[in-house]
């Protein structure tokens, strides 16, 4: 299991938020630039992962006839 595959959405896109601005400021040699440019690829991957996985968890809220909560059911489309 690399690292990135046990990171967090959050560490995830933060990471590529970090690999994206060093891709951009444009100061970094070529042979980096084509390491930083996989790991961001990897990254997306990751957090595209993550963002499916978090879809076909989404539930919604059943109300019963007063309004109040009574469980979930999955969302639909899902």
């Amino acid at each position: 299991m690399s690292d990135i595959d046990a990171m967090s959405f959050e560490e995830a896109m933060k990471a590529l938020e970090e690999v994206v601005g060093q891709l951009e400021h444009g100061d970094v040699p070529l042979d980096r630039s084509i390491e930083l440019y996989e790991r961001g690829a990897k990254l997306k991957e990751r957090c595209t992962k993550l963002l499916k996985q978090a879809e076909e968890r989404v539930e919604k809220i059943t109300l019963g006839a007063d309004g109040s909560p009574q469980g979930t059911a999955p969302a639909e489309g899902l």
